[in-house]
């Protein structure tokens, strides 16, 4: 008797742990149930695929959406919304909101403002204080959390943990992996005077790749000091990421499509105040040391840092414009179109994007396509030429710094747990999305 499926994907090019192959995959109550040849199964709907390739759901493991407290420029719905329509299927969400996502009442409230709202699935870092550490290996566990959030160097918001001796405190009471931003709050504090009024162009030697460097040679110090794990946000510097390569034991990487992409001082005098964000984009020499580390597999994970401000907020005058840019829809464009360049291979994107955020954060049952997984899947053109707009922009900020640039390779659809979310740039099925289980606290669930 014929096997029956809620949905087969039909002769699409699946990309997974065994390689790139023409397959076939049936999906039954949200997670995959077959790959292969399924030409002789029934299911509910089918689609053909052809021409297309079918990715493990892309992940974006860094964006900002605002709420509660900052929903002018973006909410848990239009900033999922973005995601779903730029082909990511789960996203987590960093914790300097207002109120600050620090203790298990907001946590809880965040989980439930996501729950069936959010068009992708969802977690929540929360965020650490020196008020709050002795209970953070209590939060870290609780249903939704991604992990814990460091703040080393200051940014939008009011979290902040400087010195060796907290960060230290955080390490000692935490069992997950933590996230850091890392820039030497010290170093910042002294060269506020490189800013130069109205020139954003300053913004990168103010906020310097010294800054970086050191604020990480600490970061690791404590990390082995304490044995614990540590992940590296936004990596802005090639000399970060050789010193990095050192230290793979304690020590996971992310990169962000912006600072693969742009460059200074071109992307300050192209867009001005538009381009600041937190750490800064830097010189060609840093970028290239960035596809460096992709390359030599220093880096683990890609990250939007989707950090939307409105226009009003980001055209004040230099430095009182706000840092940061929208980028979790356009992730998947910008990338695809780096791999149709030849600067990384479609299973290395898959490695940075689904794969590689499931193993650094041990999520449960995603990041591969494979039997008893969460059906989650990015179905992407690689042949498609697309010009990135504002008007398609979700983001209540409305706006992108890749406004006008074409790219080479297109998300067509986006399936959360064999849900269409979206298919051929229309939202589907909406509200589906549920929080992420991860395997260290699958307890808590």
């Amino acid at each position: 008797m014929a096997e029956t499926y809620d949905l087969i994907l039909k002769s699409g090019t699946v990309v997974n742990q065994d390689g790139e192959g023409a397959r076939d995959l049936g999906i039954r109550d949200g997670r995959f149930a077959a790959i292969g040849d399924l030409s002789r199964a029934s299911a509910g709907e089918m689609i053909d695929c052809k021409g297309l390739h079918l990715l493990p759901g892309v992940i974006d493991t860094h964006t900002h959406m605002r709420e509660p407290g900052l929903t002018h420029k973006e909410d848990l719905e239009s900033g999922s919304r973005g995601a779903v329509l730029g082909g990511v299927t789960a996203v987590f969400e960093m914790p300097n909101t207002d109120p600050p996502t620090i203790d298990a009442a907001a946590i809880a409230d965040k989980v439930r403002r996501g729950h069936h709202r959010m068009h992708c699935d969802f977690a929540f870092y929360v965020g650490a204080t020196r008020e709050n550490t002795k209970d953070l290996g209590e939060l870290e566990m609780l249903p939704g959390v991604a992990g814990v959030k460091v703040f080393m160097g200051s940014s939008t918001g009011s979290l902040l943990i400087e010195d060796d001796e907290g960060v230290r405190n955080v390490l000692k009471a935490i069992r997950r992996r933590a996230a850091f931003h890392s820039e030497d709050e010290y170093r910042l504090r002294d060269r506020m005077g490189e800013r130069i009024d109205g020139d954003p162009r300053s913004h990168p030697i103010w906020r310097d790749a010294t800054a970086a460097l050191m604020c990480t040679q600490r970061l690791i110090a404590l990390a082995h000091e304490t044995g614990k794990r540590v992940h590296v946000l936004h990596v802005t510097s090639r000399d970060e990421m050789e010193f990095l390569a050192g230290h793979k034991d304690v020590a996971s990487a992310e990169c962000t499509p912006h600072h693969l992409t742009m460059a200074a001082p071109e992307a300050y005098e192209k867009h001005g105040v538009y381009a600041q964000i937190n750490p800064p984009i830097r010189d060609a020499s840093h970028r290239e040391g960035l596809w460096r580390g992709i390359a030599q597999g220093v880096v683990d994970t890609l990250g939007s840092d989707h950090s939307p401000h409105t226009r009003e907020e980001k055209s004040q005058p230099y430095p009182k414009s706000h840092s940061g840019i929208t980028g979790v829809q356009t992730y998947v464009p910008i990338m695809l179109d780096h791999v149709n360049a030849g600067r990384l291979s479609l299973q290395r994107f898959v490695d940075l994007s689904s794969a590689g955020p499931a193993r650094i954060f041990g999520m449960a049952n995603k990041g591969r396509i494979a039997v008893g997984y969460d059906a989650d899947v990015t179905a992407v053109d690689l042949k498609r030429r697309e010009t990135i707009t504002n008007s398609w922009i979700a983001s209540r900020a409305g706006w992108t710094t890749y406004d006008g640039v074409t790219v080479t390779g297109w998300p067509v659809g986006t399936l959360v747990r064999g849900h269409k979310a979206m298919w051929d740039g229309k939202l589907v099925a909406t509200g589906q999305g549920e929080p992420v289980r991860f395997l260290e606290a699958l307890g808590n669930f």
